[in-house]
């Protein structure tokens, strides 16, 4: 009989809803915040993801079929003819080269060499950092959940036993539902960083392997203006009929 008001006690304090969500309802605030937080942030995971792997897949693609241009292409005009229109980190290497070897037509022709050189490298690192550009977030993610959600576990068990103070019950059915809601926010913050890690590490050899394709198309493209520079071509400016193509503004 006398265990009766501890019963009726513990089936008052119990809740009733055990589930993911009904714990998420349960929650203090602060651990609630946490949840939410973490949710979204592994939404800007996967949004990351889409639109990052659609981008990395275009200009991979596109670089490849412009790097092929290139490698079979028999002059710097000629494959500048090729590319038409195209667009992207390769085409405007290709113009910049072009552009150089023109004006620098009276020129030394190491020189010229050196100078294009340089403009591509630059337009090379501009085209690593734009495909760069959006993966931070990820490592960020990956790094900072787990503690983000072990914040909230701590705050959650804090709560749990200022409630057991509270109740004066040490009864396991009534404390092990406060802790769970508060374990909650740490599996929500290995949620959003286990594949926030894998996926950035996924993006980072992909985005090496699209830098060395475009390593590979600056290494062409000198390689066109060396040749052309030592068959003592005409200069682009000559050739701007023949492309096509108007000459870029000084």
């Amino acid at each position: 009989m006398a265990a009766e008001p501890s019963l009726s006690i513990t089936a008052h304090l119990l809740p009733q809803n055990l589930s993911p969500w009904g714990m998420f309802l349960n929650a203090d605030i602060v651990v609630k915040v946490v949840m939410v937080g973490l949710a979204l942030a592994s939404l800007a995971t996967w949004t990351v993801w889409l639109v990052k792997s659609l981008e990395l897949l275009t200009a991979k693609q596109n670089a490849l079929k412009q790097l092929a241009i290139l490698a079979h292409a028999a002059t710097l005009d000629a494959a500048r003819a090729d590319l038409g229109h195209g667009r992207g980190p390769v085409v405007r290497m290709v113009d910049a080269a072009a552009a150089e070897v023109d004006r620098s037509a009276d020129l030394n022709a190491d020189g010229i060499k050196e100078r294009a050189a340089a403009l591509i490298e630059r337009i090379e690192a501009r085209a690593g950092r734009a495909v760069n550009r959006g993966t931070g977030i990820l490592g960020t993610i990956g790094s900072t959940a787990p503690f983000i959600g072990l914040f909230g576990t701590v705050w959650g068990i804090m709560n749990s036993f200022i409630g057991i103070s509270k109740t004066h019950t040490t009864n396991l059915a009534v404390v092990a539902p406060g802790i769970a809601e508060a374990l909650l926010a740490t599996a929500f913050g290995l949620v959003a960083a286990i594949p926030a890690v894998i996926i950035y590490n996924v993006f980072a050899r992909s985005i090496s392997g699209y830098k060395a394709i475009l390593g590979d198309a600056a290494a062409e493209i000198l390689r066109h203006v060396s040749r052309d520079l030592d068959r003592g071509a005409p200069s682009v400016s000559e050739n701007w009929h023949v492309v096509g193509m108007r000459r870029p503004a000084e």
